[in-house]
């Protein structure tokens, strides 16, 4: 992990209390998918853990929710702010052990990881359906960034009022090898339904680095932090 500062080179609101943001970092850094940085914030003493999106050489864009007032102050930001940014952190997904063919399934600002990881699968000749479940229409984003990749696109609502209705589980198989992230009831459902995959926890943490032990899961070898040994765990290991 490097603590470092980073330049934000633009923001825009994407769709309803989503924001999508670039920093320019001062020294370029290498991701994997499904990691996370945390940025500190002026006036707040937790920094705020959100996954990376999308990795150019030193920019890397997140998108965040505005849930809270840490979220909301993030969201007022200009550019040329000047950001404290440390990562990268925690473990993300393992394209060297993905079938030939797999699903991305996201639900709601779990999507955001797996944009990358797509991007990653492609270079590799992975084939790559994906998988967005929202709410609602309101709630839609990243649909047309993911059908640029290349990628074949579903996206469920909840209410029907866009594509289908219903959760992401009514378009998945057995036999589906899945990478995915989001809420822990869909994570859990899906686990319940496909043999294999790589799942992407969310988790409240303090410290972010593995310090606190605030964010510890149970798994078959014991407790595991989710920031540093996750967010992203084999579906096998975790005791849903």
């Amino acid at each position: 992990m490097i603590d470092q500062f980073a330049t934000l080179i633009h923001q825009r609101k994407i769709c309803e209390s989503v924001y999508e943001l670039k920093l320019e970092l001062d020294q370029e850094v290498s991701f994997l998918p499904g990691q996370f940085v945390e940025i500190q914030l002026d006036g707040y003493f937790l920094r705020r853990p959100i996954s990376i999106c999308d990795v150019k050489q030193k920019t890397i864009t997140l998108l965040y929710k505005v849930v809270g007032h840490g979220t909301k102050y993030m969201s007022f930001l200009e550019e040329g702010k000047r950001i404290k940014v440390l990562g990268p952190c925690g473990n993300g997904f393992d394209t060297s052990i993905c079938l030939q063919t797999i699903k991305l399934v996201g639900g709601g600002i779990g999507i955001p990881p797996l944009y990358y990881l797509a991007k990653k699968c492609i270079e590799k000749g992975i084939q790559v359906e994906v998988i967005l479940g929202f709410n609602t229409k309101s709630e839609v984003f990243y649909e047309q960034e993911f059908l640029d990749l290349g990628c074949k696109v579903a996206v469920t609502t909840v209410d029907g009022s866009y594509q289908n209705k219903g959760l992401v589980t009514s378009l998945l198989e057995e036999n589906d090898y899945v990478c995915t992230c989001g809420p822990y009831p869909m994570l859990k459902a899906i686990s319940n339904l496909v043999k294999d995959g790589q799942y992407s926890l969310e988790a409240r943490m303090g410290c972010g680095f593995g310090a606190c032990m605030g964010c510890s899961i149970q798994t078959r070898s014991g407790s595991k932090r989710v920031c540093k040994e996750g967010p992203v765990f084999l579906q096998k290991e975790v005791l849903w």
